[in-house]
């Protein structure tokens, strides 16, 4: 079973002006094993609030399987993890924090409207679908109306809004999904490889839609990816490579510890020492 204790907040790291030094996401001896493997292996981080995290190895290293252990879905998780200062998977957690998996979660006989109106009710983000009015009149649904205005926007997808999702693009469908987990301004964000399959210039608004969620309001995003030229992208970094985190460091840290120029030459440095090491164990035994 995890150890839900919250006990007190790592303070190794600084956060980002204006955060408190309660980290959005703690983690100790954070393990999941599945059959007879060992998918995350003991893991000890923290994630600080209001910035933007990228979550970068190659394929199969464990990065979904964190991300679904942290907003409460995965099974067969060891160890303590703390998501907003209660433990993850907590209920009241449901409404804090937006998660888009890698496969678009949208219904496709439904236009993207009617797909945002119907998870804004499931996630129930506080915003009615209906209230009478103060005389019991007309119902209003001003409030949601907003909302799902507002992540259309945000997602570039307005224009597209009568459309039927199965009608969409891949990079749409995925658009959709996003606009999903924006609804109702989550504290947290857990993001699997969105820019996945989007084009250049997509991905870049995307990344500007990423950081001003975080520096106007004060979200903290966690954004796993592959493609390590995204890493220069975030602001703090979470390297992994089977099952393990290599480094929780700055891209500027990482580049001046390995002497890199790039954070994927920082990367291979780290996997190249981390396999020595391991090989040297071996031989030592």
């Amino acid at each position: 079973m995890m150890n839900y204790s919250a006990g007190p907040p790592d303070t190794g790291r600084q956060s980002a002006p204006g955060t408190t030094q309660t980290p959005a996401i703690r983690a100790e001896g954070l393990t999941v094993v599945r059959g007879p493997r060992t998918v995350l292996r003991a893991l000890n981080f923290t994630v600080p609030r209001g910035q933007i995290t990228g979550l970068l190895g190659p394929s199969g290293c464990g990065k979904s399987t964190l991300m679904r252990a942290i907003v409460g879905t995965q099974a067969k998780v060891t160890g303590t993890l703390d998501v907003l200062g209660r433990p993850a998977g907590h209920r009241t957690l449901r409404t804090r924090i937006g998660y888009v998996t890698q496969a678009p979660s949208v219904y496709d006989d439904l236009t993207v409207r009617q797909n945002l109106d119907y998870f804004a009710a499931i996630l129930d983000p506080g915003l009615p679908h209906a209230r009478k009015g103060p005389r019991g009149g007309t119902p209003m649904a001003a409030d949601r109306r907003h909302d799902i205005d507002r992540v259309l926007a945000d997602v570039d997808l307005t224009s597209h809004a009568d459309a039927l999702a199965g009608n969409l693009s891949g990079g749409q469908r995925s658009r959709v999904s996003l606009a999903v987990a924006l609804l109702g301004t989550p504290e947290l964000l857990v993001l699997d490889e969105p820019t996945v399959g989007l084009d250049p210039v997509l991905r870049r608004d995307l990344w500007h839609l990423f950081h001003a969620i975080a520096a106007d309001r004060g979200a903290t995003l966690l954004i796993s990816s592959h493609v390590m030229d995204e890493a220069e992208r975030c602001h703090r970094l979470l390297l992994m490579r089977e099952g393990e985190i290599l480094a929780d460091d700055t891209p500027d840290a990482l580049r001046a510890r390995t002497g890199a120029q790039t954070v994927e030459a920082a990367f291979l440095h780290l996997v190249d020492e981390a396999s020595a090491a391991a090989r040297n164990k071996e031989t030592t035994r």
